[in-house]
């Protein structure tokens, strides 16, 4: 049996089970990283299974692994459940993430931190690194918390912030922004789309290669630390989303009524939280997929009417 080439560095994902961490862990696997993705109810076998709120079982893997780079996608991400569970949601947020940031710092490695634009209000945007956060629901809240503990754990971290995430998903529901696409097939039905919140939605893809690409310009310069944001640069409400859904796959979108007004139910959210990401830019960091391609790449598989493949594809 031939030696195995393992790549020097290595690099320890959190949430690697979930949809941006699905594509942190692909992306450095692919370009010569030692990549280990941890996960919990659904890790095996493809990942180790760690409980972050397991603080001897986080210390081990870290020590054992030695990790240079640690990506940090786990989350309670759902607004309305962290809403609902206050206290889980702050124990995985704020807790978990200052004990690993704590470890990080323990064997020297570099924590990346995923944060939110729903630190923000929404009200005065766009919004840098030093603008001062004011979030408007408890996510927020907890994730703004969750910076906070990881960078008073660890002052050589990274934070970044990022907006509405869509990509590969393996259910329609992984993604505020594909959950859209059977009411959009579905065209037998009016659909109330959401028409007062901006939003830029931005490809899991991108977001991984912003973290290879942190990751790498902080091994050659040790000043690269603290707050950062990426974010796709289109701005587009859910009703607008929708819209570009139907004409990616030739559909109607006559069905789809944009609703203007403030929505009523579940966590309050933040009219436009628009994320300036220049600071990235300016390190030469970055990389932003177009959304229709982006899109149609994502929803592709879950495409009801198969008889459009062949108009298109023969």
């Amino acid at each position: 049996q031939e030696d195995v080439d393992i790549p020097s560095r290595r690099v320890l994902i959190t949430g690697a089970t979930g949809l941006l961490g699905r594509a942190v862990f692909k992306e450095f696997n692919e370009n010569n990283w030692n990549a280990v993705g941890c996960g919990y109810r659904r890790a095996q076998p493809r990942f180790e299974q760690i409980n972050l709120l397991d603080s001897v079982a986080v210390h081990d893997i870290i020590d054992d692994f030695q990790p240079h780079v640690i990506v940090h996608c786990a989350a309670e991400r759902r607004p309305d459940v962290v809403e609902s569970q206050p206290d889980a949601a702050s124990q995985l947020n704020v807790a978990a993430s200052g004990n690993l940031a704590k470890e990080a710092a323990g064997v020297g490695a570099f924590l990346i931190y995923i944060s939110t634009d729903y630190v923000f209000d929404g009200t005065s945007p766009p919004y840098k690194e030093t603008d001062v956060p004011n979030p408007l629901n408890l996510y927020g809240k907890t994730k703004l918390d969750g910076e906070r503990a990881v960078l008073e754990n660890n002052e050589d971290a990274a934070v970044l912030r990022i907006p509405v995430l869509y990509g590969e998903v393996e259910r329609l529901e992984e993604s505020a922004v594909t959950v859209m696409f059977d009411k959009v097939q579905f065209s037998n039905k009016s659909a109330n789309m959401d028409h007062w919140q901006q939003r830029f939605p931005t490809n899991v893809k991108d977001v991984a290669t912003v973290c290879r690409q942190l990751a790498e310009k902080r091994m050659q310069d040790p000043s690269v630390k603290g707050t950062f944001h990426w974010s796709g640069n289109e701005q587009m409400t859910k009703y607008e989303m929708a819209c570009a859904i139907a004409d990616a796959f030739n559909l109607p979108s006559s069905h789809l009524r944009p609703i203007t007004d403030c929505p009523v139910v579940g966590a309050l959210r933040p009219r436009n939280a628009q994320l300036d990401c220049s600071r990235l830019e300016m390190l030469g960091i970055g990389q932003r997929t177009p959304f229709r391609a982006g899109i149609k790449e994502s929803l592709w598989p879950f495409l009801v009417d198969k008889r459009w493949r062949q108009t298109v594809f023969h």
